[in-house]
């Protein structure tokens, strides 16, 4: 029986003791509900403050999360509050069970009341039109709300503005077209051109609902408040149905399936990538300038997700994540380009956008300067993630067997090239997490010749560079100082990326070992993890690296220390309701960084399996396993 289900607890917020600092939330108070087309963050004091619309690389509709209480000409950005009025308040809240529909129970000397917030979908499927609806229910005595909505800029680009006409009042923003239903027990005090202030009163048994309705240039219904809050519960059931699909029953498993449920809120529905995260220029410290937008779908991300997901059991995910990985790089010869758009473009240059940014901490930029990076690291991800959908079953047309082919020979021609290795350094270096990944792209494609899935036309040289590659590892990035693989050629510094190399199937699963010791004694504090040698002077620790930890102590063999670690990251990061950002502070444990990431939600996944299968005895499980061809 399995005696570590890990219930999520629900996540405690007081007016008081946790306020806002000059309109700013912790981030690990953030929660993200989504359509599987868009993702709004909203905080545990009843307010939404991020949401980009239509598309999750919109420009932001609601941008208080950015912006806060203090900018002095352009007011406190956009957001979606509802919360009692003039009092101190508690909340506590959980997402549904099994759903991600979020519920929150707000207390107050007067009395309790449940919000219930979602982005609405219609029978499986998106609406014409995005639909944000949140709904009040009185639990007891009685409790008088303030409501708040104000609208951004759209990133400097636009105003909104009211327009009444004999069917309703509608408000315009650079293109989009929203409309607000309610409830008669809210009562509008102001309606105006940026701002719409309302109040309502919960009391024992009551029910109040509010809706924002946004379509971008097209028209929009105007369905009944009943129709919107039925599709509220419609919705739950939705979430319910799909989350029955996750093929999961081993230690961890609410943490593992509420990290799936995010990740299925970050995959954009219309093409089937993954974004990295639903939110740009969090920064990576406090006041610090390591501030990017996340917006975009990395290689490797898609890569890692579609592993993650064929896991779980969850192969029509998986599949559109390999389709849409394939097609876009097809799409854009003959370089491969370390992220694309959610549309499969090419990224945006980076600007800088006029905004105070999180806390202070600029720049707040659009689009990614990482855009044109080389990354050699990718050849491997592409090629393991091909062996893995065909290990399941599937087919490659002979057109993609070809092109896979041709990147298994660029493999062979670049892979002693410097490039910004995973972390994407402005250093170029030979990174040694960038030559295993070259390694893996030659191994992976050898086993796709033996079973039939590639041409063999080039396959005595795919093995003969395979065995360069790992000789010249072995050669150059293994420092007898340190017992350890570093992070690249000639250095002595340590790489948190290594720890990943265990599940690559690497030849030296003794020298990853040691590297693991290593890196255990110099990057980690207690069981958070820095990315490599010197980051703690810039940076704060990276939650998918101290998942990786646990991979890397499974696959070792050493598997109690291993549950002895997902233990303690358990408990520090489970507490916010399973939701995980880049970063963590490891003195105050506040969440750090764009948020949610998908990279630590896919890490908390692959860890929590890799215990489970080492426990059960199979330390190298099916779907990484390769039968070597040399």
């Amino acid at each position: 029986m399995n005696d570590k289900k890990c219930v999520l607890e629900p996540q405690h917020w007081d007016s008081e003791k946790n306020a806002r600092e000059d309109g700013f939330l912790k981030l690990q108070y953030y929660a993200p509900i989504g359509d599987g087309y868009s993702v709004a963050l909203a905080g545990a004091d009843g307010s939404i403050d991020w949401w980009c619309v239509p598309d999750p690389d919109s420009p932001a509709y609601f941008d208080h999360l950015l912006v806060g209480d203090k900018d002095q000409w352009r007011g406190p950005g956009g957001r979606f509050l509802i919360r009692p009025q003039g009092c101190r308040y508690r909340t506590v809240r959980s997402y549904r069970r099994d759903s991600n529909i979020l519920e929150t129970l707000f207390i107050t000397d007067t009395g309790k009341a449940k919000l219930t917030e979602g982005l609405n979908i219609s029978v499986g499927q998106q609406l014409p039109w995005s639909e944000l609806v949140r709904r009040i229910e009185g639990v007891e005595g009685e409790i008088k709300f303030e409501i708040l909505l104000t609208w951004g800029n759209r990133f400097n680009n636009s105003h909104s503005w009211k327009e009444e006409n004999k069917n309703t009042d509608f408000w315009h923003l650079d293109g989009l077209i929203s409309i607000i239903a309610k409830t008669d027990g809210l009562i509008f005090m102001k309606s105006e051109d940026n701002l719409v202030q309302a109040t309502c009163t919960s009391k024992t048994g009551s029910k109040d609902v509010i809706a924002l309705l946004t379509t971008f240039d097209g028209p929009l219904a105007r369905p009944s408040i009943e129709e919107i809050e039925s599709r509220l519960d419609h919705t739950n059931d939705d979430w319910k149905r799909w989350h029955k699909n996750i093929k999961y029953d081993g230690p961890y498993s609410d943490f593992l399936k509420r990290s799936a449920m995010c990740l299925k809120l970050m995959i954009f529905g219309k093409s089937g990538a993954i974004v990295a995260a639903p939110t740009t220029s969090l920064p990576e410290r406090i006041f610090g300038d390591k501030n990017w937008d996340y917006r975009y779908c990395w290689i490797r991300d898609a890569a890692y997700t579609n592993k993650a997901f064929i896991r779980m059991g969850l192969n029509e995910e998986a599949i559109a994540a390999f389709r849409w990985l394939v097609r876009t790089i097809q799409r854009h010869p003959p370089e491969l380009k370390v992220m694309y758009t959610i549309w499969g473009e090419q990224i945006p240059d980076q600007t800088e956008i006029d905004c105070p940014g999180y806390r202070g901490s600029l720049p707040v930029v659009i689009g990614n300067q990482a855009r044109d990076q080389t990354q050699l690291s990718m050849y491997g991800d592409l090629l393991e993630t091909a062996w893995l959908f065909c290990h399941e079953g599937h087919i490659l047309s002979p057109h993609v067997a070809d092109f896979l082919a041709g990147i298994v020979d660029r493999t062979c021609d670049e892979w002693t090239k410097k490039d910004s290795g995973i972390w994407e350094l402005e250093d170029f270096q030979h990174y040694t997490f960038s030559k295993i990944g070259c390694w893996m792209a030659l191994d992976r494609g050898c086993d796709l010749v033996k079973d039939g899935h590639l041409p063999s036309d080039h396959l005595q040289r795919w093995i003969r560079e395979k065995d360069r590659i790992r000789d010249w590892i072995d050669t150059h990035c293994w420092s007898e100082k340190k017992q350890a693989y570093t992070e690249y050629a000639g250095s002595d510094s340590l790489d948190a990326s290594l720890l990943l190399c265990t599940r690559f199937k690497f030849e030296r699963l003794d020298r990853l070992d040691l590297t693991r010791k290593a890196i255990q004694k110099e990057l980690c504090r207690g069981p958070l993890v820095y990315r490599f040698s010197g980051a703690h002077l810039e940076e704060k620790c990276f939650v998918a690296c101290c998942f990786w930890m646990v991979e890397a102590l499974a696959f070792c063999g050493h598997v109690d220390e291993a549950e002895q670690w997902m233990d303690d990251l358990v408990k520090i990061l489970g507490k916010d309701l399973g939701i995980l950002a880049e970063m963590m502070d490891p003195d105050t444990f506040d969440a750090i960084g764009n948020l949610p990431q998908g990279l630590s939600h896919l890490a908390m996944i692959h860890a929590a399996f890799s215990i489970q299968e080492a426990k059960s005895g199979n330390r190298t499980p099916v779907w990484s396993k390769s039968s070597s061809s040399s």
